[in-house]
């Protein structure tokens, strides 16, 4: 995780800077000058949430400079390759995103079917009492 911290936590030496000129240039537009740094601290703060990732998880292949791409080879989680819940959720944000441009009743619907699809995506695989 350390790669990805120092990739956000640069993202502040790149934002904040470039907010400040942006205000200076755009005199005083409102919404660049507060937003642009505000996407710095967004940055920012997913790059300490990594950081301290980094701190309680053991290193990746990724984290060391002179790894080779064998170190990353195996199991790389649980994955169904059948499942057809994305599909629904899909269809949900589609929905939500017609919404935007007809008419804001269609985010009731769409609301519930994303909330069926996500329900559905995550207990795909749980069966019984304890299963997982």
């Amino acid at each position: 995780m350390k790669i990805e911290a120092k990739l956000f936590l640069y993202g502040i030496l790149f934002f904040f800077p470039v907010g400040l000129i942006y205000g200076l240039w755009s005199d005083g537009e409102p919404v660049g000058t507060v937003g642009i740094p505000l996407v710095g601290g967004l940055v920012g703060m997913i790059g300490g949430y990594f950081a301290l990732l980094a701190r309680r998880i053991d290193p990746r292949p990724e984290d060391d400079e002179l790894g080779d791409i064998e170190q990353g080879a195996g199991n790389q989680g649980v994955f169904s390759p059948w499942s057809w819940w994305p599909l629904v959720i899909a269809l949900a944000a589609s929905i939500a995103f017609v919404a935007l441009a007809v008419g804001w009743w269609l985010m009731a619907p769409a609301t519930a079917l994303g909330a069926i699809g996500l329900v559905g995506w995550v207990f795909e695989y749980s069966r019984g009492q304890h299963a997982h």
